[in-house]
């Protein structure tokens, strides 16, 4: 159950971030998915020696995020508007 709660705090925090760095206007609930999705990519990639804790779950992130939105950007893929 923490796990769940430290994902959506994770995915709010690197989504916030990489939204400000890549000056969109997305919901909230948009910028926790594209927090969420930007960690998902990253841990496939980087896989963390220990198995209970990532020591750069953030920064990955947020890169992550950064990289989901710069090709959505470059493909023109808009967000909905809620």
């Amino acid at each position: 159950m923490f796990h769940l709660i430290w994902y959506l705090l994770i995915g709010l925090i690197a989504g916030v971030i990489a939204k400000a760095i890549m000056h969109v206007h997305l919901t909230m609930l948009w910028t926790t998915i594209v927090g969420i999705i930007g960690g998902a990519v990253m841990h496939m990639f980087v896989r963390p020696r220990n198995a209970r804790f990532h020591p750069a779950g953030l920064i990955f992130s947020t890169l992550g995020a950064i990289v989901i939105l710069y090709v959505c950007q470059k493909l023109n893929i808009r967000f909905p508007r809620m």
